[in-house]
């Protein structure tokens, strides 16, 4: 497996796992060679990170219109470790791994039916105010939530 600047050590980065989402790979994903396209993983990352936020109950308030906060992805990374082809069951996994004062460096693993590691990635979320569009501090609950859901390395 190559060398992933944002993993330190992948069989303890791997451990620290527990959210998932679960996908199935549909013909529409892959490209005329039966691979699956290489902008997919994207919208992977971004179900899975959108059903992570909903279960620590954040997206619930983000998609009220009277809401202030809004989150958006300020980048975003992808390193494809081996083939995936159409109607393999895969699972994302999504945990925070480091939290900022606004933002959440959120870190991907994608893997296949038999436990091997197809995908890794990471991405950093920002809360910001839809008025200003300046960073939001995430409130001490949801600091907590992001610390208790993770392993997660606090700044």
């Amino acid at each position: 497996m190559k060398k992933m600047e944002y993993i330190n050590e992948i069989v303890s980065w791997e451990e620290e796992f527990e959210f998932f989402y679960q996908v199935k790979v549909r013909f529409s994903e892959t490209d005329m060679f039966g691979h699956l396209n290489n902008t997919v993983p994207f919208t992977y990352f971004e179900q899975a990170r959108i059903e992570y936020f909903k279960s620590q109950g954040f997206m619930q308030d983000w998609v009220k219109p009277e809401n202030e906060t809004i989150p958006v992805v300020a980048d975003l990374q992808c390193d494809y470790l081996s083939q995936i082809f159409f109607d393999e069951n895969l699972k994302i996994y999504v945990k925070a791994n480091s939290i900022g004062n606004s933002s959440v460096d959120l870190h991907y693993m994608v893997k296949k039916a038999d436990g091997s590691i197809c995908l890794t990635g990471r991405g950093t979320i920002v809360q910001i105010s839809k008025k200003t569009g300046k960073g939001v501090s995430w409130t001490e609950d949801m600091r907590h939530l992001f610390s208790e859901s993770k392993k997660s390395i606090v700044k």
